[in-house]
């Protein structure tokens, strides 16, 4: 089935991109420090240090860890499709939704705050509802026929508000 509108949107805040090489690098930084200090030149790191082994289980823990986060950050799509079965949302690696256009009652390009309005970025619930957002300021707002809101970020929002007029007037 094709889409009339398809948008791929990955995080492209600045900060993020200097906040997660950072986190990354101060870890290991601060890990292997830690090894440095205690296994190769055998002074206890830490007023209360661990045992050798711990502290090389932690470090590759911790790595794994921070890297994961990483990777999933950089690694997140917001998809947003129309077709004529409904508007299908993908929040890569972690949902995929579709409403039909019949659980619909209204609908509207709009700006709003992400921070202010939702929380913040990612999928969120907010007072203004739940909402899928990866930067930007516009969106489209659903008012679906149970009252619920649904706000799908989009940085071509007029485009995605025409699409919708296709299927769902």
């Amino acid at each position: 089935m094709s889409a009339s509108f398809r948008e791929v949107q990955g995080f492209r805040q600045w900060w993020l991109w200097v906040l997660l090489p950072a986190t990354a690098l101060g870890t290991i930084g601060l890990f292997g420090y830690g090894i440095y200090t205690q296994i190769i030149e055998g002074d206890p790191w830490g007023d209360r240090p661990m045992s050798d082994a711990g502290l090389l289980t932690t470090t590759i823990a911790t790595t794994i860890l921070v890297a994961g986060v990483a990777a999933l950050i950089l690694s997140a799509r917001l998809t947003t499709e129309v077709r004529s079965d409904g508007l299908h949302i993908r929040f890569f690696p972690l949902k995929w939704k579709t409403i039909n256009f019949d659980t619909i009652a209204s609908y509207e390009a709009r700006t709003y705050r992400a921070i202010r309005d939702y929380g913040g970025y990612g999928i969120r619930w907010g007072r203004e509802g739940k909402a899928y957002i990866v930067g930007g300021d516009e969106g489209l707002q659903l008012m679906l026929n149970d009252g619920r809101k649904i706000l799908i970020g989009s940085r071509r929002a007029g485009e995605l508000e025409a699409a919708m007029r296709t299927w769902k007037r």
